[in-house]
């Protein structure tokens, strides 16, 4: 892209997930000012609640969150547009998550109702094939709503082509595994790493450095700390609350800024964005922004902006993000999407 435009997609929910969308959405951006301005439907897919992209390649995936689980590829044009490439099962309901790994050979999904990790080979035009692998969760948590069963929430391939981390909501667990990439298959990494009961781990960021991580606690409205040692191994320094807000705090995403200061955690039903500074060996919270509505599903750091999904309010939020403070600002009108859970800028 040239330096005036940037070409953002938007992941969401269609009628078939209760959703208003219609499919991937795409947007301009304008580095500069951080506005988006939305170009319609680039491909009609049923619920692709989250996106990502080939690390090489002008290809996008995106999960089908439908009860037989899914995943589309596309081509990505100059102009944002989506040539579909394929599309496979993942053998698990509802995925919600997917990440291709660092070499771009393979492209894991994270089934959340199967409570199951699919692993799919990619060929060198990051075309999927058949899979390679799948691999059921075991277990429950405490909530009996909720934990009911293992329920998969995101998938982490190391940079480095370390372990997989796999979070799972239901068995308030941190799976590991080794990606055998001559086969395709997962090889456990025992011990798993339990989490404080009735947290229900939903999402993982990584700092920088490769040697910290943070785990947002879905049902518990916690981020707890962890160490991360070279051989994947997560060692527990402590938690915080996501929000100083009073109410159902129900945390989604967490990431943290590209130069390592700052960490940012999304809020929904406060309808918050909170940043923390992460400096010391906990997080410490710095601000808590509102984000315009109540249920902040997805959003992603983009150059010196912020994009929030809002889910419900059918709305992305724009924010400039101050690089002395790490405090997101908001900057014009709300962006009307359909239905939003996911911006891959």
């Amino acid at each position: 892209m040239s330096g005036q435009q940037e070409i953002v997609h938007i992941g969401g929910y269609t009628a078939d997930g209760g959703g208003r969308g219609e499919g991937i959405v795409a947007a301009r951006r304008d580095p500069a000012t951080g506005a988006l301005t939305p170009l319609g439907t680039a491909a009609a897919t049923p619920s692709p609640s989250f996106l990502t992209r080939h690390p090489a390649l002008p290809v996008l995936y995106a999960v089908n969150e439908l009860p037989a689980g899914g995943i589309s590829a596309f081509r990505v044009g100059p102009d944002g547009g989506l040539t579909p490439l394929g599309t496979r099962g993942t053998g698990g309901a509802g995925p919600c998550h997917l990440a291709v790994t660092p070499d771009g050979g393979h492209l894991v999904v994270a089934n959340y109702g199967g409570g199951s990790v699919t692993v799919l080979p990619l060929d060198p035009a990051g075309v999927p094939g058949e899979r390679s692998d799948l691999v059921v969760h075991s277990g429950h948590g405490p909530d009996p709503e909720r934990q009911e069963k293992a329920h998969c929430h995101m998938v982490s391939p190391t940079p480095d082509a370390g372990p997989l981390l796999a979070v799972d909501l239901g068995t308030d667990s941190i799976y590991r595994y080794d990606l055998d990439a001559a086969t395709g298959r997962l090889v456990p990494r025992a011990p798993r790493v339990h989490t404080p009961a009735g947290t229900g781990p939903r999402h993982l960021a990584r700092h920088p450095d490769g040697r910290r991580c943070w785990v947002t606690g879905e049902l518990d409205g916690t981020v707890t700390a962890y160490e991360l040692t070279p051989d994947g191994a997560l060692h527990q320094r402590g938690r915080v609350d996501a929000s100083a807000r009073a109410g159902h705090v129900q945390p989604s995403e967490i990431a943290v800024g590209s130069d390592g200061r700052f960490l940012y955690v999304g809020n929904r039903g406060v309808g918050t964005v909170s940043v923390f500074a992460v400096a010391g060996e906990l997080p410490e919270l710095v601000a808590e922004v509102e984000t315009g509505g109540e249920w902040p599903r997805h959003f992603a750091l983009a150059g010196a902006h912020l994009y929030v999904a809002d889910e419900r309010a059918d709305m992305v939020r724009v924010f400039r993000v101050d690089p002395a403070t790490g405090v997101p600002e908001p900057v014009g009108e709300p962006v009307p999407v359909p239905s939003p859970t996911c911006v891959l800028p």
